[in-house]
């Protein structure tokens, strides 16, 4: 009788839960109502730096930004399960556990909408066979010491081998002219970082402190550092600082580095390990995120594979989760993929958002190679752009610097200097930035589907920042720093409504007033002294027209 019952206590819960793989699964619940937390406090729920970020891209924090109702994580918690990850955009949370009954108890609960079954709970597993991994099926050779070389003196850096896959984008000239990633933070998401925090190619980053944190989103409190090299070497391409032998794209940014995943299996749950690690990111308030990263088809869970149908920019979970993130102000780079001589042939997801830069592979010629992922014929431009993947430079676990090939490398090599573009004009948007790497680009206006709009000029991309954003007007804004007013000189041609908002440093408007332009020269008066203490502010001036910011700070008398 007792067999009997466990039998129809699995046959039930069956019945309620998509199958895919044993022992995880996604809680996904009704609402966020009775939330202590509230969109007029992001401070609550968000970093400073992710409220800023937020401010200068004037997007709004909304209850989508709200976590998961931590009454409702505690009842799930209370059925005896193991909490993995929250996500707050899908408002749900991922568990581990091998007992029915909780998980029909679960679904009892009145908030839970649906439970969705994922992949075994195991502990991770070292690297055996690339061809398992959804994000590479590369290889790499080590480069011998006396291959390397110097570089010219009058260069910013001392390149070794990795001078060409940057000559190639032009990244030598924004080093050149100081942008080097300083003040920008990159999100890498990845399989692992093994020995990335003794290698002596991160030494600098080390030292300044720039890699603000790391997180495992495979087994929670998990070291990364002892885990898969894959995104050791993608890290290498942009905090890389070894002279000589290699030196990142963006050697001055700040990094976190983000597991999510899991590089022996192949299952559904890693596309939500993904929106959480992008989750992550947007919360402590990085700049960009790079992923290295695919999905397509799902070996060990094959109910939930792709189809090329739903390559569409915004159906896959891990796609609507990038274009999400990057609604949040974060430009999002993700690897195309190597299936371009493989079956399935195409791009996977998330590159395919219709709000991701997708990065196709060329070798160290400027070619395309045949195993960078097509875009499908009649879709948006897919890849959007192209860098080297073929005999990319990198660094192995080993300290050794080696040839690697896969789009995993194109990838973060563009990410490092989009960084470094935005950090020229960090007040444009994310689809501004996008767009001016695209008309730097060598076949603009010609693109196809092997390498998109082909490869970029970073170098003439800052001349195209700013010329789509809707600044129809000519503002100047002083004092700066103020005391107590703050003047703005703005024209219009016809009479239109400006708003003059002034945030803090934790994104609350602590000064806004409407103004009723009219036509010609403008002269407006802002007096927001007397309700601002000294400090750093950021200034939005908008209109049905244009929106612009501008970094202000208060001094004291």
């Amino acid at each position: 009788m007792r067999q009997f019952l466990i039998l129809l206590i699995f046959f039930i819960v069956c019945s309620v839960c998509a199958q895919i793989a044993p022992d995880k699964y996604f809680v996904e619940f009704t609402d966020k109502n009775g939330t202590p937390y509230s969109v007029e406090h992001p401070e609550q729920f968000l970093s400073a730096r992710s409220i800023e970020r937020r401010v200068r891209q004037s997007v709004a924090t909304t209850t989508q930004d709200l976590p998961v109702n931590p009454a409702y994580v505690s009842a799930v918690a209370g059925t005896g399960v193991t909490l993995l990850n929250r996500t707050k955009w899908f408002n749900g949370v991922t568990i581990y556990t091998t007992d029915p009954s909780a998980l029909l108890a679960i679904s009892a609960l009145p908030f839970v909408k649906q439970v969705l079954k994922s992949q075994g709970y195991k502990k991770s597993k070292k690297p055996d066979d690339d061809q398992k991994f959804s994000f590479e099926k590369e290889s790499s050779i080590p480069v011998q010491r006396n291959e390397i070389f110097s570089v010219s003196a009058s260069r910013s850096y001392n390149y070794g081998l990795s001078y060409n896959q940057i000559h190639m984008l032009r990244g030598d000239s924004l080093h050149n002219l100081g942008y080097r990633g300083q003040g920008k933070v990159i999100a890498v998401l990845d399989a692992g970082f093994l020995n990335a925090d003794v290698l002596p190619v991160f030494d600098s980053l080390r030292t300044n402190n720039q890699i603000l944190g790391t997180r495992d989103f495979v087994l929670p409190g998990n070291n990364v550092y002892q885990e898969y090299e894959h995104g050791t070497s993608v890290l290498s391409t942009m905090g890389g600082n070894l002279p000589g032998e290699i030196i990142g794209t963006a050697p001055k940014a700040s990094y976190w580095l983000f597991r999510t995943e899991d590089a022996g299996p192949e299952n559904y749950i890693e596309e939500y390990n993904w929106v959480s690690g992008a989750e992550a990111a947007d919360s402590v308030g990085a700049d960009v995120i790079n992923s290295s990263l695919g999905y397509t088809t799902f070996k060990d869970s094959p109910l939930w594979n792709h189809k090329w149908s739903d390559l569409d920019g915004h159906t896959a979970l891990a796609t609507k989760g990038a274009n999400t993130a990057a609604s949040k102000g974060i430009a999002v780079i993700n690897s195309a993929g190597n299936d371009g001589s493989q079956p399935w042939r195409y791009i996977g997801v998330p590159a395919d958002g219709d709000s991701v830069l997708a990065i196709g592979a060329v070798d160290a010629n400027g070619l395309y190679v045949s195993f960078s992922s097509h875009g499908l014929p009649g879709t948006k431009v897919k890849p959007n752009v192209a860098a080297q993947g073929g005999s990319a430079v990198v660094a192995g676990p080993d300290s050794t610097i080696r040839h690697a090939s896969g789009t995993s490398f194109s990838s973060p090599i563009t990410a490092g200097l989009v960084a470094c573009l935005w950090q020229s004009k960090p007040d444009v948007s994310v689809s501004n930035l996008y767009n001016a790497i695209e008309m730097s680009a060598n076949h603009y206006n010609n693109p196809d589907t092997l390498t998109g709009y082909g490869i970029p000029d970073f170098s003439t991309a800052i001349s195209y920042l700013g010329l789509t954003e809707k600044k129809t007007q000519n503002i100047s804004v002083y004092p700066n720093p103020f005391m107590e007013d703050i003047f703005v000189c703005c024209f219009s041609k016809e009479g239109e409504k400006v708003n003059a908002a002034l945030y803090n440093e934790l994104g609350q408007i602590t000064f806004q007033q409407i103004y009723l332009l009219h036509s010609g020269k403008n002269l407006l008066t802002l007096n927001p002294g007397k309700y601002c203490p000294p400090g750093m502010y950021i200034l939005i001036i908008s209109s049905k027209l244009f929106s612009t910011s501008y970094h202000m700070i208060k001094i004291g008398k």
